[in-house]
């Protein structure tokens, strides 16, 4: 039987110029960032599954090998989704704290507990003003957090903060790489299919196109690795990943 459904548009040049005026302010990009997520909670573990071509398990793997989690070490979480870089550290009898400002992404998290080994809890909370004390853990991690804060200054600030001297942080994040013809290229990519997924997903293109929007006001890996240094972080590494689309930081809390 023929599909009555219409075919996905093709986006025009300006399509997501609406999108951009949205993320121009950090009150605009905060208040579309938690309507986003708690419009593709339930579809997020497959969105990062399908945009990353299955890679994603394999990224977040390598960034908590990075970060050395031991039995009894103090881990945080942020925007923990539904809880993946959480529980992996966990299972290395790191205590853990998974926290997300989307409700949802929580309770999703909180569902999957009977799966996983280990101590983990979890926590809606803002990561420009975290709910814990100075110096309260020994690792901080975020997958795709960073670059998703409408003040990343500040989300840098507050992992210094609650951060213990000699902790770590480690992000793992889309990169905007340099060169032109190549971050040309992976933008027009990640506008397609995100269009194609937000369509068939929501019925909404634009719902996935935030992604390659972002990336558009992103610094960048080496620029992130600047602003973790002026922010009092040392031992700073900056680890490509995907040929440079993607990168791991890892960087140390000076005492």
């Amino acid at each position: 039987m023929k599909s009555s459904r219409p075919a996905p548009p093709t986006p025009p040049a300006d399509a997501i110029q609406p999108l951009r005026q949205s993320l121009s302010t950090p009150d605009g990009k905060s208040r579309y960032v938690r309507r986003l997520f708690a419009t593709i909670a339930d579809r997020y573990d497959f969105i990062t599954v399908a945009l990353s071509y299955g890679q994603d398990r394999r990224w977040k793997r390598r960034l908590v090998a990075l970060a050395l989690p031991v039995a009894g070490r103090r881990a945080l979480d942020l925007a923990t989704g539904t809880g993946d870089i959480a529980y992996s550290l966990a299972s290395s009898g790191a205590r853990v704290v998974g926290l997300d400002i989307t409700p949802r992404m929580i309770e999703l998290a909180i569902g999957k507990k009977s799966e996983h080994a280990g101590s983990c809890s979890f926590v809606v909370g803002d990561m420009l003003t975290l709910p814990f004390p100075d110096r309260s853990f020994d690792l901080v991690t975020t997958g795709y957090g960073l670059r998703n804060v409408p003040n990343l200054a500040g989300a840098v600030d507050e992992i210094a903060r609650v951060l213990a001297p000699g902790g770590f942080a480690l992000s793992l994040d889309f990169n905007r790489p340099a060169n032109g013809l190549v971050r040309g290229a992976y933008l027009l990519y990640l506008t397609l299919a995100g269009s194609g997924l937000g369509w068939l997903l929501h019925g909404d293109p634009d719902t996935y196109r935030y992604i390659p929007a972002s990336i558009r006001q992103y610094p960048g890996a080496e620029a992130v690795g600047r602003l973790m240094e002026a922010r009092g972080f040392t031992d700073i590494l900056n680890l490509p990943v995907l040929g440079g689309l993607m990168a791991i930081h890892r960087a140390r809390r000076s005492g």
